[in-house]
């Protein structure tokens, strides 16, 4: 009986933790195709610089929330670690581009988003 009770239980905390996991992934790659626009409108408007400046910031608290998402439902929903090492690499590049786009390479920062986003779909449609 207690065996099955705890089972129950680590199978609908799992769950749930899978559906933050999705919800964190999907707000990430939301941010990302927002930073797309606001990349586009910053160059061509006066606000647009602010808006991508801001969506950046976003950008990097939706990679943070994807790894803490990752964590939550791997260690005590006994789901597999695979989603950490994925959130991890992600808030690597992540970082990655935010060092670029303050640095103001265009070349690899452009590359780099469209390759992030590819990635962020990737990871929501497997989720």
């Amino acid at each position: 009986m207690t065996t099955r009770v705890t089972t129950q239980a680590a199978r609908t905390t799992q769950q749930s933790g899978f559906s933050f996991l999705r919800i964190a992934i999907a707000l990430q790659t939301l941010t990302i195709f927002l930073q797309a626009v606001s990349s586009g409108l910053l160059m061509t408007s006066a606000y647009g610089e602010v808006l991508h400046s801001v969506g950046a910031r976003v950008m990097y608290g939706a990679s943070m929330l994807y790894v803490l998402a990752a964590v939550l439902a791997w260690k005590p929903g006994g789901g597999s670690p695979r989603p950490v090492g994925h959130a991890v690499g992600f808030l690597v590049l992540a970082s990655i581009q935010v060092a670029v786009g303050i640095a103001h390479i265009p070349s690899v920062h452009l590359p780099l988003g469209v390759l992030m986003f590819g990635l962020s779909v990737l990871a929501l449609a497997r989720r």
